[in-house]
């Protein structure tokens, strides 16, 4: 069976704890391939569908939505999104909705693959926050492309809000547009050797490491949920 994750920097797995290579270790005899790109948004990952369709996967998750959901949060956000891939428009709710919609019939339409749509980790872990209710509503926009579409919906956002809830947790950093969180973890990773995990930590943080990508504990979440999808067939 061949697997293909579809997604942002949170499936690719440097910056952030790497679900694919999780699932890989689980999924024995599967073939499991990272499509994950830095900074993508839903737009561009409609445009780079064809090199997900060319290789014939039997399973396609999409996780995608967070930089769609910062561009929301923060004007130099947007334009730098803007600038990377060339987007005639700013990236905004509706826009989201009408590419995973395409996404999805055309994955369909020009695969055999079982397909899932993930909802967005959360920004923050700030329960009453905008940037977390930012991903909620459009983990609420995945929810109902799946049905629309018929392909499987894997609530990973509502996983996070309850856990967050059920800890009552308060941390000590909070989600800001283009806050140096982002590449101080990355610095702290690669130059000191520090694990996700630690920073996170260091910081009063539960599922992320940086407000934005994710420890062991949150890539497990989704590990947990492609797996049982997988399985399931």
């Amino acid at each position: 069976m061949k697997v293909i994750c579809v997604g942002d920097s949170i499936t690719r797995g440097q910056v952030s704890g790497n679900y694919v290579k999780l699932l890989e270790s689980r999924l024995t005899g599967d073939t499991v391939l990272n499509a994950g790109v830095n900074y993508d948004v839903s737009a561009h990952v409609l445009d780079r569908l064809s090199e997900v369709v060319d290789q014939d996967p039997d399973v396609v998750t999409v996780l995608i939505g967070t930089n769609d959901a910062t561009a929301t949060l923060g004007e130099q956000t947007a334009q730098k999104l803007r600038n990377r891939w060339k987007l005639t428009e700013d990236p905004t709710l509706d826009g989201y909705a009408a590419n995973l919609a395409a996404i999805a019939a055309r994955l369909k339409d020009e695969t055999r693959a079982r397909i899932a749509l993930i909802s967005p980790p959360v920004l923050g872990e700030d329960l009453d926050s905008v940037a977390l209710r930012r991903t909620s509503e459009f983990g609420e926009i995945v929810r109902k492309v799946a049905a629309e579409q018929f392909v499987t919906y894997l609530p990973l956002n509502e996983q996070m809000v309850e856990y967050l809830e059920k800890t009552e947790h308060a941390p000590r950093v909070h989600y800001r547009p283009d806050s140096l969180l982002a590449p101080t973890a990355a610095m702290q990773h690669f130059f000191l050797g520090r694990g996700f995990d630690s920073i996170a930590k260091s910081r009063g943080l539960l599922l992320t490491t940086d407000t934005v990508h994710l420890n062991s504990r949150g890539a497990g979440m989704i590990a947990d949920l492609i797996e049982g999808f997988v399985r399931a067939s």
